[in-house]
């Protein structure tokens, strides 16, 4: 079980008068460690592994690291210089600021057709434990005062097309205000090969109806090896960075993800890395990466979670590798709050939200709670030393806590 101490502390306006808007405080450039003409000065590092080096030097002049410099940074112990080198090509993109959102879950079924091996979540039909929600369900998710809604689900085998449509119709119509994240590419394939209504049309159709962005979920890790293994039948590799490359033609900003910690190499993670960095720097569509700690639950792929630094140097590394992208986010509800803390301080600059009624991780035995206080957010983010800065779903900064 993973380690978390979050408790849920009810939102007073006395605390709340505290927050000021990014209108009324600037950060200055001493606050975020930067210099007054911008520039982010390189610290002094000391290295032990003498492996490091080189790629300290291309992180300091601005130049891409390789799939080998990516492995190493896996590889390495040295760990304290891997986590300020990230830091400090962190502060490049948002100086001390660490972002997060307030945000509901709304899975709203887990019957799937698929059989993920690597899956706590999905449900057959009539299965102990199977759900279909009803629309006022998901209605109920609209509570609060919540900028983001993340809507993803199982592939069900019978809902029709025309189902998820009036879904993201009447959430949108019931709350215009809250920015609508729905369907993995994973999804926007089935559809298609379930009910024959190409990506372009689907998605289309869903930004009439409300959508606002996509999630970077169902990606897992973009290896042959492992599709066969753990994924058969899900969309490969091609056809997801296909889907989101249709999407940010659109004008459909969306997520990326990777799922770690199983049965991967760091060859396949980094790999991986630098296929979404190729596609970024094709069409800038991506808002952030999401490492996505694989959650041992009842699967069972690996007898016990990655350790915390293997977390810490994904963190790392995702942050070095897409040099590309503006978020890595410190996953808290997968990674716990200490570690998701301590990644504030390795690359990361995104918590994620405040994730109230997510049920997929939590199916993996995910060591969280259901839902977290925008208070405690803010004095996590504090406590790690930085900037909370709550944010929507497009990355618009709402307040600066400073």
């Amino acid at each position: 079980m993973r380690d978390f101490a979050f408790t849920v502390i009810q939102e007073s306006d006395s605390y709340m008068a505290m927050a000021t808007t990014v209108e009324d405080v600037a950060a200055t450039p001493e606050t975020i460690g930067v210099a007054d003409n911008g520039h982010v000065e390189a610290p002094d590092i000391l290295i032990s592994d003498p492996d490091l080096e080189s790629i300290w030097e291309k992180v300091k002049h601005g130049e891409r690291l390789s799939a080998e410099d990516g492995v190493k940074i896996l590889e390495t112990e040295d760990f304290s210089a891997v986590g300020l080198m990230a830091d400090y090509k962190k502060r490049q993109f948002s100086g001390d600021k660490v972002y997060f959102v307030l945000n509901r879950h709304l899975n709203p079924t887990n019957i799937c057709v698929l059989s993920c091996k690597f899956c706590d979540y999905a449900k057959k039909p009539g299965a102990e434990g199977a759900y279909e929600m009803s629309m006022e369900e998901m209605l109920d998710h609209l509570d609060g005062d919540i900028r983001e809604l993340h809507v993803v689900g199982g592939h069900h085998p019978t809902w029709p097309f025309e189902f998820y449509v009036d879904m993201i119709r009447e959430l949108h119509n019931a709350r215009p205000d809250v920015q609508i994240k729905a369907f993995t590419a994973s999804e926007i394939d089935y559809f298609w090969r379930r009910w024959k209504v190409p990506p372009e049309e689907s998605l289309a159709i869903f930004k009439e109806a409300g959508l606002s962005s996509m999630p970077g979920g169902g990606a897992e890790v973009f290896s042959d090896r492992i599709h066969k293994l753990l994924l058969p039948g899900k969309a490969k590799a091609d056809r997801w960075l296909e889907i989101h490359r249709i999407a940010h033609g659109m004008g459909i900003k969306s997520n990326c993800t990777i799922l770690y910690g199983h049965v991967e190499t760091f060859r396949e993670r980094i790999d991986h890395l630098i296929l979404l960095r190729e596609l970024q720097d094709e069409t800038g569509g991506f808002l952030a990466l999401i490492p996505l700690e694989y959650q041992v639950g009842y699967t069972k792929l690996r007898p016990r979670h990655t350790p915390p630094m293997d977390d810490l140097k994904m963190l790392a590394a995702s942050r070095l590798i897409l040099d590309n992208v503006l978020a890595i986010k410190s996953y808290w509800v997968m990674l716990g709050e200490a570690t998701a803390g301590m990644g504030l301080n390795f690359g990361a600059n995104d918590l994620d939200g405040t994730i109230g009624k997510e049920r997929i991780a939590h199916a993996a035995l995910a060591d969280s709670p259901a839902g977290i206080a925008r208070r405690n957010m803010v004095a996590s983010i504090k406590d790690a030393g930085r900037i909370p800065v709550e944010r929507d779903a497009l990355y618009n900064e709402i307040t600066v806590y400073n």
